[in-house]
């Protein structure tokens, strides 16, 4: 069986009357399609615009060991 063999509904419990079959078509058809290029890769850290703000520099004992790590 190929997947435009399959139905798109299947009731797998209960009995549905014609309308209740008609209402449940109705919101399923309604529905908005998957959008395969809404997913954006992850953005690398070294193109991301945050890193060219400037940023306060910590002050004080150690303030020049912690100058040198990334934000």
């Amino acid at each position: 069986m190929t997947a435009s063999d399959r139905p798109l509904l299947r009731v797998v419990r209960g009995t549905p009357d014609d309308i209740e079959l008609a209402a449940l078509t109705a919101v399923v058809a309604a529905l908005p399609a998957p959008s395969v290029a809404a997913e954006e890769p992850p953005q690398s850290a070294w193109s991301d615009p945050a890193r060219r703000m400037r940023v306060s520099l910590p002050s004080g004992p150690g303030a020049w060991r912690a100058s040198g790590f990334p934000r």
